[in-house]
């Protein structure tokens, strides 16, 4: 995968117009047991690369990826970048798509972080699952975004082509600001996968720091390279670490009643898993989430006493009022321009 995509990121980073600065492509390789280390070696010899022990997840991995990026740049006396990109080994990349990015940054100095508009690589004309054009949660933590509910991608027809901020940017293409990245602690390591950007994101948000999707940038994503849809192992991960965002984020006067009612939604999302055939294991995979929530909350209890402590907002951009659920299945509004806020 990476062999594929990895010309397209090599070629079109760089920078244009007035946009001044320097672009790096680095490779971080988490201990990957494949050939990519000797592919690099042998087809991409000027990438530098960032190899690790072990393979440390997608949060994690980024962590010690970047740290490690750090320390190289401080023990050569060269300058720290401004600037992070984290970008999937599955992204496809065209001539002149950086440059709205640090332009939009640039100018933007309240914004922590931001992602262009994500298309799918298998069907160019549509939004791609894992971003589409900047994320939102509803009010039980459940994620979507403009141009994508739950598995309804919508056809890019420009209507969402305003930047604008959102909640969380996609990490499949997420430019952050590094300062910002590490006075926020960085990706929660413990998540291994899933939810950690969009959790990373609302911590922006809550310290006052703002988050955007600028579509007059657009990357492709094949998307579901490392876990497709539908695996009891990425089910497991997305509603343990759903449930975890939701108990380090949420203020106290809506904790309580939001867990509640997750417990229910959780148990009917299990059941109709079921029912609709789609394997016994993404049914116990939620019932074992919710297990390993429990067991493992109370490691995330500083967490949260210093994340409301320092929150300066209970209501962060593009935390909706609103059940997306109800919204989708009750009302039958699968498109985000149809979502009423009222």
């Amino acid at each position: 995968m990476m062999q594929k995509y990895l010309p397209s990121v090599i070629d079109s980073s760089v920078l244009e117009g007035n946009t001044e600065g320097n672009v790096e492509v680095i490779v971080a390789d988490n201990a990957s047991t494949d050939n990519s280390l000797s592919m690099l070696s042998e087809l991409f010899p000027n990438v530098r690369t960032i190899v690790m022990e072990k393979n440390w997840g997608f949060a994690e991995g980024y962590n010690k990826a970047l740290r490690m990026l750090d320390l190289e740049q401080e023990k050569n006396n060269a300058p720290l970048h401004d600037y992070y990109l984290l970008l999937n080994s599955d992204v496809r990349l065209k001539k002149g798509w950086l440059t709205p990015l640090v332009e939009y940054m640039e100018n933007h100095s309240d914004t922590a972080a931001c992602q262009p508009k994500l298309l799918s690589d298998v069907e160019p004309t549509k939004f791609e699952y894992a971003g589409a054009c900047g994320g939102f949660i509803d009010r039980y933590g459940y994620p979507f975004c403009r141009g994508r509910i739950f598995n309804t991608l919508e056809e890019d027809e420009g209507q969402y082509d305003r930047p604008m901020n959102v909640l969380w940017a996609t990490g499949a293409c997420l430019m952050i600001r590094r300062k910002d990245y590490w006075e926020a602690n960085g990706l929660d390591g413990r998540f291994f996968a899933h939810n950690e950007e969009i959790d990373l994101c609302w911590r922006l948000n809550l310290k006052g720091r703002k988050v955007a999707c600028v579509p007059q940038s657009t990357a492709y994503h094949y998307g579901g390279g490392t876990l497709p849809q539908g695996n009891p192992r990425k089910t497991y991960l997305n509603f343990r670490n759903n449930l975890t965002m939701l108990y380090k984020n949420l203020p106290d006067d809506e904790l309580h009643i939001v867990m509640k009612r997750r417990r229910w939604l959780d148990w009917l999302a299990a059941f109709q898993m079921l029912i609709l055939g789609r394997s016994i294991g993404n049914f116990r995979a939620i019932f074992k989430a919710r297990h390993d929530f429990m067991k493992w909350r109370h490691r995330f209890e500083q967490d949260r006493i210093s994340i409301q402590k320092n929150s300066i907002t209970d209501s962060p951009i593009g935390k909706l009022p609103l059940s997306i659920l109800w919204q989708y299945y009750a009302k039958r509004r699968k498109r985000y321009s149809e979502i009423a806020t009222d």
